[in-house]
């Protein structure tokens, strides 16, 4: 569906209030449903021209929970309470009523968009006797680096002593050949 301007919405709703056109010929002459230049005319009629300003609001859970109750206890239809209130789209109400209804309230609550921030670690929280705790983990962690320090120096070990032995039999089949 295209995106209209303030003045083109303005000037269908017009030509319709000059009462020489029907709501049908204009939305099909404007290029858009007769349900949605009806919520237009909805919207113009309660709110007049400032209905079609552009607007980001965000609706906090009891602003929500006052149209939804509006609805109920008015029975205004989804399109109808839309227009009263100046939400742009009533496919929203259509929404909040349905969290509201298999959820329950509190997913009306607005939730953060986009990704996460990344949290800093700056403190090191201290459990299970604290300080005696942190104490005894740096010990276990002392010697398991020292055991490995000690494998690793035997391992290389080893390996040298292999190479010597590799190099000798090298040197002594050299000698048996001349």
């Amino acid at each position: 569906m295209a995106k209209f301007k303030k003045q083109q919405k303005i000037q269908a709703v017009k030509r319709y209030l000059e009462g020489t056109e029907g709501y049908k010929s204009i939305a099909k002459s404007v290029g858009v449903s007769s349900e949605v230049f009806q919520t237009w005319l909805r919207q113009y009629e309660y709110h007049g021209e400032r209905a079609f300003e552009k607007r980001y609001t965000t609706y906090t859970v009891e602003d929500k929970l006052k149209v939804l109750e509006y609805m109920n206890e008015q029975g205004t239809s989804i399109r109808e309470t839309a227009a009263i209130f100046n939400i742009p789209a009533p496919s929203t109400l259509l929404l909040w009523q349905k969290q509201c209804e298999t959820e329950g309230v509190d997913t009306l609550k607005s939730k953060k968009k986009g990704r996460p921030s990344m949290k800093k670690e700056t403190k090191i929280i201290l459990a299970e006797g604290s300080l005696e705790a942190v104490k005894a983990e740096n010990e276990r962690l002392r010697a398991e680096n020292a055991y490995l320090k000690k494998l690793n120096a035997l391992v290389q070990e080893r390996e040298a002593s292999e190479r010597k032995k590799k190099r000798k039999e090298c040197t002594n089949q050299g000698e048996n050949l001349i």
